[in-house]
């Protein structure tokens, strides 16, 4: 396991100034605060296609998906980029996208936050289970779907959330994935 440690939020009291995270060896960390995310996802893509017949349109798909993501999550606060490839011809990665949600509008209430998010999802199958938690570094909301699960946890010194948004389009969120990013989740502590 390697520890993630990004910047955080401003040191002051009761404010956590940065978080810990452990995430597997296997996963590859993409930090997203620096001006070089790009160039650190292209050599992602590049290693997974290597040795493999990875057809070109599918890996210039691979790599067009993962940098809309990146950009996408950046333009919400995303600080890191952590990616795991599930399968052997070089298709989309198992993902972790993690994101600074300040609170403006948001409920700082884990329950309320939960009640607010579970009126936003739509009905039917694809419906996402909204549930509050207990990680050692806190509450949490937990949004579980078919391929991803969100975990937003309430930062100390009322900050905002500290979202962990997991994602695996190929393998789907249960079973041992869904184990491993629970696990992830479990890991987080707050540096203050």
């Amino acid at each position: 396991m390697k520890e993630a440690a990004p910047g955080g939020a401003s040191p002051t009291v009761g404010v956590p100034r940065d978080y810990r995270l452990l995430v597997p060896r296997e996963w590859f960390r993409i930090d997203l605060m620096q001006d070089r995310w790009r160039a650190q996802l292209k050599t992602y893509v590049d290693r997974q296609a290597e040795g493999r017949r990875v057809p070109a349109e599918l890996q210039q798909d691979v790599w067009a998906t993962l940098r809309n993501t990146a950009e996408a999550g950046r333009a919400r606060g995303a600080m890191e980029f952590f990616l795991l490839t599930t399968t052997r011809n070089g298709g989309l990665p198992a993902s972790l996208l993690v994101s600074l949600i300040p609170l403006g509008n948001t409920p700082a209430d884990p329950e309320k936050y939960a009640a607010w998010l579970e009126l936003r999802e739509p009905e039917g199958p694809g419906r996402r289970h909204v549930s509050v938690v207990d990680l050692p570094a806190g509450a949490a909301v937990r949004v579980h779907g078919a391929t991803t699960l969100d975990v937003h946890a309430l930062m100390p010194g009322g900050v905002g959330y500290l979202t962990l948004s997991f994602s695996a389009p190929l393998t789907g969120m249960s079973g041992p994935m869904e184990q491993l990013c629970d696990a992830i989740a479990g890991s987080l502590r707050w540096v203050v």
